[in-house]
């Protein structure tokens, strides 16, 4: 008896591939001798969930295969590839050569291409419509509204996986500009200050060094996307110990940090550029002086940090024109910082300013202690 669908694929043929057993998706085809077997949604779901997250992988990887092998399943076909333009093939089942050889004219030819059993359909996938577009090719007695719903399924995961990969650039290109963004000024400064201690007092321009070290060493070369809080309060101690060198009496230092909150994960450089912002804006403009403070504490399940400064403060509409990027003269750490809070954590999670003129001015992180993905 030919297979369902067989009519809506051009008069394919059923045969050529015989004596392969049937798999999963036989338990979901409706057949006179299986009326009353219900598919199980929960197993169907949880399918669904990890051919979206296999697709997502490497083209060519074992999750992604594994992915074809299971979407194989939920459309009843006997095999599955995928070709993605600049990827290795990704194949499973039997016919790999047969597979990949009709995909490959599918995608130069941009449409939708059958023989025999097999079947290849284009998968349209971001904005550029001349691009080539990935190719997912089905062998076995697959309908076709089987298998343009598992090309859309397939688009939906490779879009995804495109939305990540565009996240994950964005957010290594604001660490850079971070990184970029040390002061030279500041480096200089603290560069002369260690020589002017020299021949006068060589211990203290010794420990100076070392904490020079430390602290290019945690913003330049810092490894990942994420570091201990700990790490991040040491490379402001060691900014702030710099400071100090170079400010002398004018700037005061308070920082406080509870116990518990030392390990919680986050991301590289969101604090040191805080307060090198509180003693640029807070401090040198002002002819005393003045005092910065951080603290870091515990709030149930969220970190709160704050950098604080007494200096002359601003206008809150500036405070939110510098964290908007349209401020005037405004540097971008900032913003930089509340854009990569918001895209690990989410929009509620950005850089609160508190401020007014004279008042001084108050930056407040609110990080969940604990966040599926952020890991040290």
């Amino acid at each position: 008896m030919p297979a369902e669908g067989d009519s809506e694929r051009g008069g394919r043929a059923s045969g050529g591939r015989t004596g392969l057993r049937p798999r999963f998706a036989d338990r979901f085809r409706t057949a006179p001798a299986r009326e009353s077997a219900q598919p199980d949604l929960t197993e169907v779901l949880e399918t669904g969930v990890a051919v979206a997250t296999g697709l997502r992988s490497p083209a060519g990887s074992p999750e992604a295969v594994d992915a074809l092998r299971r979407l194989a399943g939920l459309c009843g076909a006997e095999a599955a590839g995928l070709l993605v333009p600049g990827q290795q093939e990704s194949w499973w089942g039997p016919g790999r050569d047969d597979g990949i050889a009709l995909g490959l004219r599918a995608r130069t030819g941009g449409r939708r291409l059958s023989e025999g059993d097999l079947l290849a359909l284009p998968v349209p996938v971001g904005p550029d419509p001349a691009a080539p577009d990935p190719v997912l090719v089905l062998a076995g007695a697959v309908g076709m509204p089987a298998a343009r719903r598992a090309a859309g399924f397939v688009a939906d995961a490779l879009e995804r996986a495109a939305l990540d990969a565009g996240a994950a650039a964005a957010e290594a290109a604001r660490l850079r500009e971070l990184r970029a963004q040390i002061s030279p000024h500041f480096v200089y400064n603290a560069l002369t200050t260690i020589a002017s201690f020299v021949r006068s007092d060589p211990a203290r321009a010794r420990d100076l060094l070392e904490t020079f070290a430390e602290f290019i060493r945690h913003s330049l070369a810092a490894r990942g996307d994420y570091t201990p809080l700990a790490d991040e309060f040491r490379s402001v101690e060691a900014y702030l110990t710099l400071a100090r060198a170079v400010l002398g009496e004018r700037l005061r230092v308070q920082v406080r940090v509870a116990p518990e909150v030392l390990p919680v994960p986050v991301p590289v450089l969101a604090l040191q550029p805080l307060v090198e912002n509180a003693v640029q804006h807070g401090v040198e403009r002002t002819p005393d002086g003045g005092l910065v403070q951080v603290s870091g504490e515990a709030e149930g399940d969220v970190c709160v940090i704050a950098v604080e400064d007494d200096g002359p403060g601003m206008n809150p509409e500036h405070a939110r024109d510098v964290l908007a990027g349209t401020a005037e003269g405004a540097g971008l750490a900032l913003v930089n910082v509340d854009r990569r809070l918001r895209a690990v954590y989410g929009p509620e999670h950005g850089l609160v300013i508190e401020t007014a003129p004279g008042a001084g001015t108050r930056i407040v992180l609110r990080i969940p202690r604990f966040q599926p993905g952020v890991v040290a």
